[in-house]
């Protein structure tokens, strides 16, 4: 296992989170405004402290964590990233590097982490751009280049298709499944229950700080609990050899 929580708790947001998550696979954090998504995210990444009750991560509780040694195993990708000084879309890729940084200059494994994060991120055409300059969209994808650059064990997200269009939310959804598969765990907060139910192997489903449900996805979005914690009245759709599809009433 990779985060066990018992008894998880914050000042606000979260009450008893008791969960297990595995070591690869791609799970969905859902739920509606103010239910503790990302408060439980926070957590998780070693952000939010104190907190109450149990959140370890390869058996050690995450707050006793030397902070270089876990940036090297968890990546963290909030939902906004702002950056006043003129940094090329590659030297914020970089950024990632930090944990391995081992002087004032660049490792040969360090060129080729950042090289391989631009390419599955689809944020090579412009690496000399400022990043000011790129639009929400843009930036998002290249703060995932410089988490992924990290080369983590784990990848936690926090809504990280906010400010991206429709071709590029499929994509990233379809390259976090992969690295899921691949053997990193994929963890991610998200409004869009669709997008959970098509990508995610196992969900969370938090309401009112308190787990509301928890297990494999297409076993737990169902319509009487979209309806009971998000107050919509959904249907399940299927089609053979596809994953069902939820579809909301007007």
């Amino acid at each position: 296992m990779s985060f066990v929580a018992t008894e998880l708790s914050f000042s606000y947001g979260l009450r008893g989170a008791t969960f297990s998550l595995p070591s690869s696979g791609m799970v969905a954090i859902a739920g509606p405004n103010g239910a503790g998504k990302s408060t439980l995210l926070g957590i998780m990444a070693g952000l939010r402290a104190p907190y109450f009750g149990s959140c370890t991560y390869a058996g050690t509780e995450v707050r006793k964590w030397r902070r270089r040694e876990f940036a090297r195993r968890v990546a963290f990708l909030p939902q906004t990233f702002r950056l006043e000084f003129p940094f090329t879309v590659e030297q914020v890729v970089f950024m990632g590097r930090t944990p391995y940084a081992g002087g004032w200059f660049e490792s040969p494994e360090d060129h080729q982490a950042v090289a391989h994060a631009l390419e599955i991120t689809d944020t090579q055409a412009f690496r000399a751009r400022d990043f000011r300059s790129l639009s929400g969209g843009e930036r998002q994808r290249v703060v995932l280049a410089s988490a992924l650059a990290q080369q983590p064990e784990t990848l936690l997200l926090d809504e990280p298709t906010t400010f991206l269009d429709l071709k590029h939310q499929l994509a990233l959804y379809r390259l976090l499944a992969e690295l899921g598969r691949s053997g990193m765990l994929v963890v991610t907060v998200t409004h869009d229950l669709n997008l959970a139910l098509q990508f995610s192997d196992r969900v969370i489903v938090l309401e009112d700080g308190r787990i509301a449900a928890e297990g494999f996805s297409e076993d737990i979005l169902r319509p009487d609990l979209i309806a009971r914690v998000f107050g919509v009245q959904a249907q399940m759709h299927s089609r053979p050899q596809a994953r069902p599809w939820i579809g909301f009433e007007a």
